[in-house]
């Protein structure tokens, strides 16, 4: 069983395409529940935020899995197989791996180093736990690529450049308002969304100095709850309101950042148009569209006096760059880390082999014993025993060194053709490895994020 990687991030797709393919939290149990009913597929992870989405499967064969993939994501999209691939990339087995070891890392961000993929990535490990679409191949990829991400975060300065893709907007806020003027200063800010990016908007907006803020959401509870947080610990003017009131608390904001999951417009041109006649402190009106699909209409950014930020534009900003020496220093962990993990399974995989090779040890020996006490029934119980010890311990012996070599060449490239051999050299079915038990998985670990990209 390998795994198979098919994706589409910012590196290799535009906005638009990114938003045909988002899957909201609704959707993903319904598409791992497809994948799994592939007979190519035995396992399912799937990884969705604002700059990818990434599907991690667990396979015994590549073509009829790949194609699987393609089906369920095109069925969900709307998209053709060559619409998706003209955007995608598709890793298996070793490079499936080391591609998810660096996006945990935070290299494949779209600001490098960002910590925020990691709490997303764990949600993702966490859903297909809960959904049993994780299996032993999944929980221990999932649970290293955790730990790689804490330890480039702990060991390396790689999150200097930028904490998040929400950090970098409002500096470029910052900017438009600058350009345009005036002072640069966020002192009062809308936050459209009450979920997990929500929290994270907040949060920097009251770092970044904002002290009147207003929590903006569909379900007007979950605004005041996210408010009241905020507010007991950054120690801010913080409330929450309803959609109802979107145009108002617009008016009076230096900069609006918009973070929903929904799918379709959130903020509405005519939203923005009313807030712009109702704006009295002559700044610029700055949106930071975060949400994928993208919550503003594009028609809102044609208005006078309105700058929308969105994550087509942050692409290549400089800010968004890691220094050179910690990604160098985060790519050598993950390349020790790959190295790792790959030694371990190619070990784990031979193991079934030796355990089934030492148990057709055990039987013949057994069973040459039993015929040993047939032929000469006249032997006494210690006579009987010295003689089964002896002929244990002459098969032990010539056991030994082929099986722990065939473990140290596992860990090798090509290493599994080594456990082939024993097989075929001692006749030892499918079923006699196979049925040797899986090692345990461990509890769910991995650290935990500030906030989750959505």
């Amino acid at each position: 069983m390998s795994v198979l990687l098919f994706g589409v991030s910012h590196r290799s797709a535009p906005v638009e395409v990114l938003e045909r393919l988002a899957v909201s939290d609704h959707d993903r149990p319904k598409i791992i529940d497809k994948l799994l009913s592939s007979r190519s597929v035995s396992e399912a992870m799937l990884v969705s935020t604002c700059n990818r989405v990434e599907i991690y499967a667990v396979v015994d064969a590549f073509h009829p899995a790949l194609e699987a993939v393609g089906a369920v994501l095109g069925d969900h999209s709307g998209m053709t197989v060559n619409e998706m691939t003209r955007h995608a990339y598709v890793r298996y087995s070793e490079a499936a791996v080391e591609h998810l070891f660096t996006v945990a890392a935070g290299l494949d961000s779209l600001v490098v180093g960002e910590q925020q993929i990691l709490g997303q990535l764990r949600n993702a490990y966490l859903d297909a736990d809960a959904n049993q679409s994780a299996g032993r191949v999944l929980h221990e990829l999932a649970q290293q690529a955790l730990r790689v991400g804490k330890r480039v975060h702990t060991e390396t300065g790689i999150d200097r450049a930028g904490a998040s893709v929400v950090s970098v907007a409002l500096h470029r806020a910052q900017s438009v308002l600058t350009s345009a003027g005036g002072d640069a200063r966020l002192r009062s800010a809308v936050v459209v969304g009450a979920g997990a990016m929500g929290g994270l908007a907040t949060a920097q907006l009251a770092r970044e100095g904002v002290t009147d803020l207003v929590v903006v959401n569909r379900t007007v509870a979950n605004a005041e709850h996210l408010a009241t947080n905020i507010a007991a610990n950054h120690g801010i003017r913080v409330r929450g309101a309803g959609l109802d009131e979107l145009p108002a608390v617009m008016a009076a904001a230096d900069v609006v950042v918009s973070c929903t999951g929904s799918v379709g417009v959130v903020v509405g041109v005519g939203d923005v148009h009313s807030a712009l006649a109702a704006r009295t402190n002559g700044r610029p009106l700055v949106i930071c569209d975060l949400g994928l699909p993208r919550n503003v209409d594009a028609a809102a950014g044609r208005l006078p006096d309105v700058h929308v930020v969105d994550i087509e534009g942050l692409r290549g900003d400089s800010e968004t760059q890691a220094a050179e020496n910690d990604a160098i220093a985060a790519r050598t962990i993950v390349a020790g880390e790959l190295a790792d993990y790959l030694t371990h399974q190619r070990q784990a995989e031979v193991t079934p082999t030796v355990a089934a090779l030492r148990q057709r040890a055990a039987d013949v020996v057994e069973a040459e014993i039993l015929r040993l006490e047939t032929r000469l029934p006249d032997l006494d119980d210690p006579q009987r025993d010295e003689v089964a010890k002896t002929v244990r311990r002459v098969v032990d012996k010539l056991l030994h060194a082929p099986t722990v070599r065939v473990k140290q060449l596992a860990s090798t490239p090509n290493g599994d053709h080594y456990a082939e051999a024993l097989r075929e050299l001692f006749e030892l079915k499918p079923g006699a490895t196979e049925s040797v038990s899986a090692p345990e998985v461990s509890g769910l670990g991995g650290p935990a994020a500030d906030g989750v990209e959505k």
